[in-house]
């Protein structure tokens, strides 16, 4: 495995949030003083803005300017319940929305702004005014839970657990009952056909058809419980990548619905094309589930860092009890995941897939970085 030295030892400002941008080529960073944008691979420093402010949140609309950006740190720049789409070509903010609530998260599209609170989906067109587009009603979603593609949105249902899923352009609206316990993450492939999701106990990873929510998968974890950190599909819509506090990585091959028949009660997914860790084991009747269930075909250590309790101020969105957010994936290609945190130590991380010997499959980490250093 080559793994490479650290390029830069120097501690800098801690960040708030690190999310990528659409089709991951970027990530934005919220500072405690303004806000920073990256270039994802190799990990370079584009654009550092100071606002002598904290920004909480900044979102980046693909390769464009524009950023929605929500105060957050010490010294927020913006309340909290304000969004604020900024020009950064024109140094100024062009859009500005404001709500009773947080803003917990943003979703942001050529044609729409995405706007998740605490208990409701607002949705606006991408525009001077901003139209106000639709309002959808949600249980308690904390962590912003929200996925934008090109045909559909996808957030957390009214009850704990469940996924309202919208089709943009007519607004038919369809409920999926994806677990028991509330959600936790959920991801949208780039293709908008498969939708992932996982749930606060963090076992199972369950894949739903978008096309009629037929739930075509269901991909074990691990056994016991863990807060899952990110989920994302790859460029081929083939693999799923998923981190959590276990500081794991884990990589699954994917069903699609243009390559194996399902029914809508439940779908079956087939034993060639997935990696079954037990074998002939999981052929046996009433040995406990775990011995049949479908497990990931590589996995590898990410690096979390120290970081202790949430600070004394609000902490930062999307953080887990006040603890900065970990984890972030973004996939390059099909054999390459970005994996970025936040906090006092952010950091990035590159993982590859390798053929291995006996057709097997490997996750190697190839080099990392603390990306804060070239923003200070």
């Amino acid at each position: 495995m080559n793994t490479r030295q650290i390029m830069d030892d120097s501690k800098g400002p801690g960040s708030l949030s690190a999310t990528f941008n659409g089709d991951n080529s970027c990530f934005s960073v919220g500072l405690d003083t303004g806000f920073c944008v990256y270039r994802a691979n190799p990990c370079e420093l584009t654009v550092s803005r100071n606002f002598n402010a904290g920004i909480g949140l900044a979102v980046m609309l693909g390769h464009t300017n524009y950023l929605a950006l929500v105060g957050g740190g010490r010294k927020p720049k913006f309340p909290q319940n304000k969004l604020v789409i900024w020009d950064d070509a024109k140094q100024k903010a062009v859009i500005t929305l404001e709500f009773r609530t947080s803003v917990l998260g943003v979703r942001l599209s050529r044609s729409r702004i995405v706007v998740a609170l605490l208990n409701s989906i607002h949705t606006f067109a991408f525009s001077s005014p901003p139209k106000k587009l639709s309002v959808f009603e949600t249980t308690d979603n904390p962590l912003g839970l929200a996925c934008l593609g090109q045909k559909l949105l996808a957030f957390p249902g009214r009850s704990p657990g469940q996924v309202q899923l919208v089709e943009l352009e007519t607004g038919n609206v369809s409920i999926i009952p994806a677990h028991s316990t509330p959600l936790r993450a959920m991801t949208l492939s780039p293709d908008g056909e498969i939708l992932a999701t996982a749930s606060e106990a963090g076992t199972l990873v369950r894949i739903f058809a978008t096309s009629n929510c037929a739930k075509m998968a269901e991909l074990r974890r691990g056994v016991d419980h863990a807060v899952i950190f990110s989920l994302a599909i790859s460029p081929s819509n083939n693999l799923l990548a998923v981190t959590s506090d276990k500081s794991t990585l884990h990589v699954f091959d994917l069903p699609h619905p243009r390559n194996a028949p399902y029914s809508n009660q439940q779908a079956s997914t087939s034993e060639e094309g997935v990696n079954k860790k037990w074998g002939i084991l999981g052929k046996i009747p009433l040995l406990p589930r775990v011995f049949s269930d479908v497990y990931s075909f590589a996995s590898a250590h990410f690096e979390m860092g120290e970081e202790g309790p949430g600070p004394t101020y609000a902490p930062p969105l999307g953080s887990v009890l006040g603890r900065p957010l970990k984890g972030v994936i973004g996939w390059i290609n099909d054999t390459t995941m970005l994996v970025i945190g936040s906090g006092s130590d952010g950091r990035w991380e590159k993982f590859v897939l390798r053929d291995g010997e006996e057709g097997k499959r490997h996750c190697l980490r190839e080099g990392w970085k603390k990306y804060l250093g070239s923003a200070s």
